[in-house]
């Protein structure tokens, strides 16, 4: 089972995935940790990440970028509207009135919901992993900014359910770094202290986001959240744009902005240059060379130029800040800690604003690009069964208080309750009664909608069905739980209607309605009438032969952003046509990479070691053949199917291979033969010295060392004569024999003499000694095996022994 963590950021990706070391940020295949959110259309494919950022100056108009904040939102929409002015790409109303991507594809004119787009991103992330896991990937968490909403995270579920993915949770941005920071800390306060409080800041390309945790053994709360989503580092690139676009139209008379191969040009070297102020305070060069009319331009800029272009951008970063102590209630002294992550707090001067707003250095313990990633993973590696993690709990905050309206049975006036409050613990749930004596509907919105980073406040209207008065014609009792779910997704989970029944046992049973939801405080439970009073459990509810019986309800569901059950299967069935028509296109490419490359290694080799392996007829017929194969490849050759380029290779290699071997066989059958021979002289020593008498082989029988004689005089005339025949052969000719032939026969002839030359001797007993009153008065410092100091067997009675000059031992017996 895939343990993989997803950060999908607006300008790039990054993949964790939990291994039994830990996790790990894992790298495609360029050996890059970073993948670009860049999707580019082809006429034969699409090119995603790296890839696709490569071709984003060449092919503007079908590469999609930046595409992330246009998740869940309507194409008349201010932010969208704002944003298509500065795009490369057509952004296009979808009938759904969603936004739509408008591109060539495949030589025709394709729209794609955002929903797809994102798809094709988790499908590159999805193999990425698949690759560097050999295994599926399905089990995932995937992050999200804590100020989306509930229609930008049910457009992200969406597009991970097109590409194949469970999302087992949409988990907030700073949540995901605040796990990643907490879950290794070994000296956090125990669960009866006071937590230790952090700060974590993350600036990214886009947008920027605060959040304060409080922490101890074992868990995590999150006590609240500010962002201002329309800062980040695009907007530092977007200062620099403006200012060397000013400065070229006055300088080289030349409008950057009215191309927009030069616009993009000049965006990335902005995106450098900045990069590079980071690390460097001097005056910093900005070349460009073909700009625009093939004039080459030129710029400079220095770090407090820079932070003097930036200074209004810099002066929003307190505000979230701000926004965030005033709602936590927290002084500059409580906060332990302020970790800061993304790329755009590598400016010098945002983490100087941060530093100086909490009075205190910040903190860069975290990787500022893969925290987020590593958080995800953490949580995965959390909910799955396949990993064994610390114990450590999260507790979410909800960004946004939540509130439901409802019409009363007389539909004169409405009741209005705010049934989760900003910063309230999420995922959390609620049970609401209600008295009602037929169906009915509930509204739920966001109640600030001036804190809300989108343009509708509204998230979805819920109609209880169902519902009937009691037999008595009294208003039923209806419970209704609400719930912001693990996505942070507000829903209403269960509605049911409590009927009272008639029995003839005494047992006086009854449902309380907060019973349902064992982790709410009574304090927090909300019962709610249609005068929006509390409800007091009737006197009648409680009288001993009445039981009270719950009757689940079904809740029809209108959701402000949502797409439809065929909708989402039609674009399922779309991303796997993509995919097959990619993993063809890969194929075709492959088939015919195979062919150029045939072409320049045989042309190399022909002219070098593979000369003399061909006659020189062949030679000139094989060289004529790469000639116009190379010419076949860069005419019409250049885009035929993957079978045209399989037979071309076919006929390569035809004439190719036989060269091939031959080179092959006569840098290796020299060493073959001489792993032969030096078996043969090894056998053939044995069988010498067994007919000479040699001790070491008296104890093989003579059949089995005839078997030896045999196959070695057998092998060493099949060598003569191969070799003898090999001599006479020039180097343009096929060998005689095959080195796999050779190897066969050292093979052979192993196993023929290799277990009659091995046998081990039979074990012989040496007597023992025995102490007699007549016996050699044996020392105690001598062998008891008969052996004396010098190592040599002991002497027999009537013998004598004396060391020689050597040291070794003579014996002389009688």
């Amino acid at each position: 089972m895939s343990v993989v963590g997803l950060d999908v950021g607006s300008q790039s990706c990054y993949i964790a995935v939990a291994r039994a070391g830990g996790i790990e940020t894992i790298a495609n295949e360029f050996s890059d940790r970073c993948t670009p959110s860049v999707i580019s259309f082809g006429p034969k494919n699409r090119t995603i990440g790296v890839a696709a950022k490569n071709q984003q100056i060449t092919h503007a108009n079908n590469t999609v970028s930046s595409f992330k904040r246009f998740h869940g939102r309507a194409f008349s929409d201010p932010f969208i509207q704002k944003e298509k002015a500065s795009l490369s790409y057509d952004l296009v109303s979808m009938k759904n009135g969603g936004v739509g991507i408008k591109v060539m594809y495949m030589d025709e004119e394709h729209l794609f919901s955002v929903e797809q787009i994102t798809a094709m991103l988790l499908t590159k992330l999805k193999e990425t992993a698949e690759n560097n896991l050999k295994k599926p990937v399905t089990d995932c968490v995937i992050s999200v900014p804590s100020f989306f909403t509930d229609a930008e995270r049910r457009s992200v579920l969406d597009a991970a359910q097109i590409v194949g993915l469970n999302c087992l949770r949409l988990m907030n941005d700073m949540t995901a770094v605040a796990l990643n920071y907490g879950i290794y800390k070994q000296d956090l306060p125990g669960a009866d202290e006071k937590p230790r409080v952090v700060v974590f800041v993350d600036m990214g390309h886009s947008s920027l986001q605060v959040s304060a945790c409080a922490f101890n053994k074992g868990k995590l709360k999150v006590l609240g959240t500010a962002f201002d989503p329309f800062l980040g580092g695009k907007n530092f690139d977007e200062k620099l744009v403006e200012h060397f676009c000013a400065e070229f139209k006055t300088k080289y008379k030349l409008d950057a902005k009215s191309k927009i191969r030069a616009l993009l040009r000049l965006h990335q070297e902005c995106e450098k240059l900045k990069k590079l102020m980071s690390s460097n305070s001097t005056d910093l060069p900005l070349n460009i060379e073909c700009f625009m009319n093939d004039k080459d331009v030129s710029g400079k800029m220095n770090r407090s130029q820079f932070e003097e272009l930036c200074a209004e951008l810099l002066q929003k970063i307190e505000v979230p800040l701000h926004s965030l102590m005033e709602q936590t209630h927290l002084k500059a002294e409580d906060v332990s800690a302020i970790e800061i992550v993304g790329g755009a707090t590598r400016i010098p001067a945002v983490k100087e604003r941060i530093a100086k707003f909490f009075g205190k250095d910040v903190s860069t313990t975290l990787n500022a690009d893969e925290a987020v990633a590593r958080g995800c993973a953490l949580q995965c590696a959390i909910l799955s069964p396949a990993f064994k993690v610390r114990e450590f709990s999260v507790t979410d905050a909800v960004p946004f208080p939540i509130s439901l309206v409802w019409n009363h049975d007389s539909e004169e006036t409405e009741g209005v309750h705010e049934v989760f409050s900003r910063n309230h613990a999420a995922p959390f749930s609620k049970v609401l009664t209600f008295l009602r004596r037929g169906p009915f509907e509930l509204e739920a919105f966001y109640s600030d909608p001036q804190g809300v980073p989108y343009p509708e406040a509204k998230i979805g209207r819920f109609v209880v069905q169902n519902v009937s008065a009691q037999k008595d014609g009294e208003k039923s009792k209806v419970k209704v739980k609400v719930r912001v779910n693990t996505h942070g997704i507000f829903t209403i989970s269960t509605a049911s209607m409590v009927e009272k029944v008639p029995t003839e046992e005494d047992d006086g049973s009854s449902v309380e309605a907060d019973m349902e939801c064992p982790n709410q405080k009574p304090a927090e439970s909300s019962d709610v009438d249609a005068n929006e009073k509390k409800v007091d459990q009737p006197p009648e509810a409680k009288k001993p032969k009445i039981k009270v019986v719950n009757v689940e309800l079904p809740i029809e569901a209108n959701l402000v952003w949502q797409l439809g059950r065929d909708l989402l299967n039609m674009y399922i069935e779309t991303e796997g046509k993509m995919i097959m028509q990619d993993k063809l296109e890969k194929e075709r490419n492959d088939a015919k990479n195979a062919v150029e490359e045939c072409v320049y290694e045989f042309r190399d080799k022909l002219c070098g070691p593979y000369e003399k392996f061909i006659c020189e007829q062949e030679h000139e017929k094989f060289l004529r053949l790469l000639t116009e194969t190379e010419d076949w490849l860069y005419e019409e050759g250049e885009d035929q199917a993957k079978q045209a380029y399989i037979d071309k290779l076919e006929e390569l290699m035809k004439m190719g291979t036989p060269v091939k071997v031959r080179f092959q066989e006569a840098e290796e059958r020299p060493k073959v033969l001489e792993e032969l021979g030096q078996r043969l002289q090894h056998y053939a020593k044995i069988a010498a010295d067994f007919r000479g008498k040699d001790e070491k082989y008296n104890h093989i029988d003579e059949s089995e060392m005839k078997k030896v004689e045999k196959s070695v005089n057998e092998v060493m005339e099949w060598m003569n004569n191969v070799m003898n025949a090999q001599a006479k052969r020039s180097l343009d000719q096929d060998p005689v024999v095959r080195t796999q032939e050779i190897r066969a026969k050292v093979k052979e002839l192993n196993s023929v003499c290799e277990p009659v030359v091995t046998q081990p001797k039979p074990k012989i007993e040496s007597p023992k000694l025995e102490r007699t009153p007549n016996g050699p008065n044996l020392d105690k410092k001598d062998d008891l095996e008969g052996k004396d100091n010098f190592g040599a067997e002991a002497p027999h009675q009537n013998g004598e022994c004396h060391p020689n000059e050597k040291g070794s031992v003579n014996m002389d017996l009688d």
